[in-house]
């Protein structure tokens, strides 16, 4: 049982094995007549990271799913990390979750439904410290391991952040470093370090509760959570939503210190040259080592929040009481050639 190494069983790794923006953008169009639903407020249109739906009392409930196949061997981890993911994107929102329901595929004649479930135990540890239940859900025999979560939150309507409403001046900041997915290849490929994989773990299974206090924030004009299209891809549909262009400091946006290692032996995600190839064109000059790093698909990444850079050494000091010490990468400017610039 011991030797069951799960990422074996699948041929993509977490957030890795999102279908690019490219594809997806294509997937998502439609000919239909557009259905009008005036108390949707946030629904396919902005790229955002939850349904967000007012129900009339002041009160929206916001409703997301988000599944995928195992990052890591250990089965109650890979439970973990893919519960922490799927309910960032209430928190992403600003929200509060209050319920999830489980989404399982199992190659039930692979690998033992005992394997299952520590899956879903380490779901259900992840729900107990963010609040929640484990209130049901669905399983289905699947050729490849799959497991997330459908998560339904809660907030006033005055706190909602979206993706689109970022402001022109405004400061970025990220809260968690990149490099999960760098760090996750390396360990496919046997070559990482058992120290720097924890770190990624660690980063991985740590709540973006800190979404849900941003929320009630007014000087925070767009926040979302970066995940499988890398840094630059979730900045560029802030960019672009708002009508605005992005500039970053490569030197200043957090990562792991250790990339350069991997990187040199070659440890990138295949999702790196599909987010690349969606959206590449859009962003100024990198060099190899940048794209690879802001390109990064990342899991259960942290939040990238928008905010108004008069209020920006407040904000700072509300993150640091809440145990996040947070310095901006870039700023919004107006709308330029490109979407996002690196200095």
């Amino acid at each position: 049982m011991n030797e069951i190494k799960l990422t074996q069983f699948s041929h993509g790794a977490g957030c890795g094995c999102k279908i690019s923006p490219a594809i997806l953008d294509a997937m998502l169009h439609s000919d239909l007549p557009k259905a009008q639903f005036p108390s949707l407020l946030v629904g396919n249109e902005s790229k955002d990271d939850a349904a967000v739906f007012d129900i009339g009392d002041g009160t929206c409930i916001v409703s997301t799913t988000d599944f995928f196949m195992p990052i890591v061997d250990d089965p109650f981890t890979f439970g973990s990390i893919a519960s922490v993911n799927a309910i960032s994107d209430i928190y992403a929102m600003g929200g509060e979750p209050f319920m999830a329901i489980a989404i399982l595929g199992w190659p039930i004649n692979k690998i033992p439904a005992s394997v299952a479930k520590d899956v879903l135990e380490g779901s259900r540890k992840i729900c107990a410290q963010a609040g929640i239940p484990l209130a049901g859900g669905h399983s289905i025999d699947c050729p490849e391991p799959v497991f997330g979560l459908a998560v339904t939150g809660k907030l006033k309507k005055e706190h909602l952040k979206r993706n689109d409403t970022a402001k022109l001046g405004s400061l970025l900041y990220l809260t968690k470093p990149l490099g999960v997915g760098i760090v996750t290849t390396a360990q496919k490929k046997g070559i990482v370090k058992d120290e720097h994989l924890k770190v990624a773990i660690d980063s991985m299974l740590t709540l973006n509760k800190i979404g849900t206090d941003f929320g009630k924030l007014p000087y925070i004009n767009a926040m979302t959570d970066v995940t499988g299209f890398g840094l630059l891809g979730h900045l560029a549909e802030v960019c672009e939503g708002s009508n605005l262009s992005a500039e970053i400091e490569f030197d200043k946006v957090p990562k792991f210190d250790f990339l350069a290692e991997y990187l040199s032996q070659k440890s990138t995600p295949g999702g790196t040259q599909r987010n690349w190839d969606s959206y590449g064109s859009k962003i100024g000059m990198l060099d190899d080592a940048m794209r690879s790093i802001l390109a990064d698909p990342q899991t259960s990444g942290g939040l990238l929040v928008s905010v108004d850079e008069n209020h920006a050494g407040e904000f700072e000091r509300f993150a640091k009481e809440k145990g996040s010490r947070l310095k901006p990468f870039g700023r919004l400017v107006s709308k330029g050639e490109k979407v996002v610039n690196c200095k």
